[in-house]
């Protein structure tokens, strides 16, 4: 039970803290904003975090929050390469209406500059196991590619999430970011479809033969 308090107490901080930098900004939001927004005290917020500056990095948290939501709400019926498209949908959907562009630039800045742990690339994640889970069950089926590994596919997912992401904030935001993934990653994956029939899908999970 403690541990469970322990995870709660250290998730409302950061919830609160998220929520707070999307409707105020990260410079006018202030500790005793958190604090007061997550039902904590300063003494919580100190035990886990050095500063407001530390809760940068733990966007990842949130949205390692979101994939869990996801993995009860995504049908069970559909393809591997459906659910990578509905998932990639998801989340870039929640980036595109609740994190700003500052935040995001910000957090990617901090885990480049990091020299310790860095967030995103922590393989113990919900997202990287349910990328794994994923992936390994398309291999299984024969919908994916198996001359490459469940981790080589992983990573090359990962990364060309994160190269969406950064190009969205080197251009600041011009674009919209959920509309351009829905377009280009369907192409991406394509390439890791196994051979025997080619197939064009959209995020909704609709599949049309050609």
């Amino acid at each position: 039970m403690p541990k469970k308090n322990t995870r709660n107490t250290k998730g409302r901080i950061i919830s609160a803290a998220w929520k707070l930098f999307y409707e105020q900004g990260y410079e006018d939001t202030t500790i005793e904003d958190i604090v007061f927004e997550s039902e904590t005290s300063k003494g919580s917020f100190y035990h886990y975090f050095d500063g407001k500056g530390a809760l940068l990095g733990t966007l990842a948290y949130v949205f390692d929050e979101k994939y869990e939501e996801l993995k009860g709400t995504m049908d069970p019926a559909l393809g591997a390469m459906e659910k990578l498209v509905y998932l990639n949908h998801e989340l870039f959907a929640m980036i595109d209406g609740g994190v700003s562009l500052d935040l995001l630039a910000r957090l990617l800045s901090t885990q480049l500059l990091a020299r310790g742990e860095k967030h995103l690339l922590d393989r113990n994640r919900t997202y990287f196991k349910l990328l794994r889970q994923i992936i390994a069950e398309g291999q299984r089926t024969g919908e994916l590619r198996v001359d490459a590994t469940v981790n080589e596919i992983v990573k090359a997912y990962a990364l060309w999430e994160r190269a969406l992401l950064y190009d969205w904030c080197l251009c600041g935001g011009e674009y919209s970011l959920v509309a351009y993934t829905d377009k280009v990653t369907p192409q991406f994956l394509e390439g890791y479809r196994a051979t025997g029939g080619k197939k064009e899908f959209c995020f909704s999970g609709q599949i049309d033969s050609y």
